[in-house]
């Protein structure tokens, strides 16, 4: 069965994620209520994501549905669980999902330089641009103003005596 997704949410009570989708075939918007059983507060909301995107019973509906998106409903889900506003947990994803450039990316962990490169990739993947895009223009020559006079660093021209 073929099936666009159209939007994606989440139900806090109960706990369930909601998909709104619609029949390829038949041309019919329909909605799909997948419920979250097992997630605590202290849950991992990645793992989640994978488990319900992977089950069986769901994997054709959330073909379309990324998994950075699963996984923010179900931070969204695990927030209200640990009984922070709505607004809150979206501040506390706001700070998970950007990239400070002033940090230095050498003191992470493993786990979490993975997480900051697939945010890396994501944006330069949304901010690309194709050949297909109505904007896109091949090789463009841009001329920099030079108003000022370039300042030239000593380590430069010292190394080029050495050689």
């Amino acid at each position: 069965m073929t099936c666009t997704a159209k939007k994606c949410g989440i139900r806090l009570q109960p706990p369930a994620i909601i998909l709104i989708y619609e029949n390829e075939m038949k041309g019919k918007s329909r909605q799909r209520i997948m419920p979250v059983r097992n997630f605590s507060k202290f849950s991992d909301c990645n793992r989640a994501a994978e488990q319900l995107k992977n089950n069986p019973r769901h994997k054709s509906y959330l073909e379309q549905v990324s998994l950075r998106q699963l996984e923010k409903l179900f931070c969204f889900l695990r927030g209200n669980l640990r009984g922070q506003s709505l607004a809150e947990t979206m501040e506390q994803i706001q700070r998970e999902t950007t990239i400070d450039p002033e940090e230095d990316l050498n003191k992470l962990d493993d786990k979490e330089l993975a997480k900051r490169k697939s945010i890396m990739d994501e944006l330069f993947e949304k901010n690309q641009k194709k050949k297909d895009d109505p904007n896109f223009v091949y090789d463009i020559e841009v001329e920099f103003p030079q108003d000022e006079q370039l300042l030239s660093c000593g380590w430069d021209t010292e190394s080029a005596d050495e050689f």
